[in-house]
């Protein structure tokens, strides 16, 4: 796989994001993980030790070893839904002759994310708070983004600090992404029906209705 700089340096940047901001996913350090995130992992490196046989014992020569980097990957990668891990490993198995490293595996999940036509949920995040009003009817990256947007709350979006409010949206976009990968499609919402009582009239019709009033009211 070529090397793409941009992608690359999106996927440090979410590392370095990570490291800053609390960690609302269920693998954090006070939480037990999420029995299908652990799931996942065991999966990825199962497939990492099938396919890069030797290159994977080189890395990972003792299984102390391994369980403390399957718990480092863990609490990097519960960022993303379980779907698109495995989709990342798929990603890096097809595209790639080295055993992938964990920036690595961040980029192959990011590159899947765009090749179905969705942001990062960072990047979907600035997206959300960049979006001009009436956000309705501003251009969207996805629908989802914009759902996400409308759940966490614009006002909330607008003036609460990142790091309180970036957890908060991002849990709506992997619940929105993770029913994207099943299958589903979003769309944006329909924008409201104009009222035809709630036209304004013009001045000419002002001035005929007014002469009709009084017309009906003269003695």
């Amino acid at each position: 796989m070529s090397g793409n700089k941009s992608i690359t340096d999106i996927a440090n940047t979410i590392e370095q994001i990570g490291q800053k901001l609390p960690n609302p996913n269920p693998a954090s350090a006070n939480h037990v993980p999420r029995e299908d995130y652990v799931e996942a992992i065991n999966q990825v490196f199962a497939l990492f030790r099938l396919n890069y046989h030797n290159q994977y014992y080189a890395a990972y020569p003792d299984a102390e070893q391994v369980k403390q980097i399957k718990k480092l990957w863990l609490e990097s990668l519960t960022k993303y839904p379980v779907a698109v891990i495995l989709q990342g490993a798929k990603q890096a198995i097809e595209h790639s002759d080295y055993l992938p490293t964990l920036s690595k595996m961040h980029q192959f999940c990011i590159d899947y994310l765009q090749q179905i036509g969705i942001p990062s949920a960072h990047d979907a995040y600035i997206e959300a708070c960049s979006a001009t009003s009436p956000k309705r009817e501003a251009s969207w990256t996805h629908p989802i983004v914009y759902l996400a947007g409308r759940d966490t709350g614009w006002y909330e979006l607008a003036n609460e600090r990142e790091a309180y409010i970036l957890p908060n949206f991002e849990r709506h976009f992997s619940a929105y992404l993770d029913r994207v990968l099943a299958g589903e499609t979003f769309e944006l919402p329909a924008l409201p029906k104009p009222n035809p009582e709630s036209k304004t009239l013009s001045r000419e019709q002002q001035l005929r209705n007014l002469a009709a009033l009084k017309s009906t009211t003269q003695l």
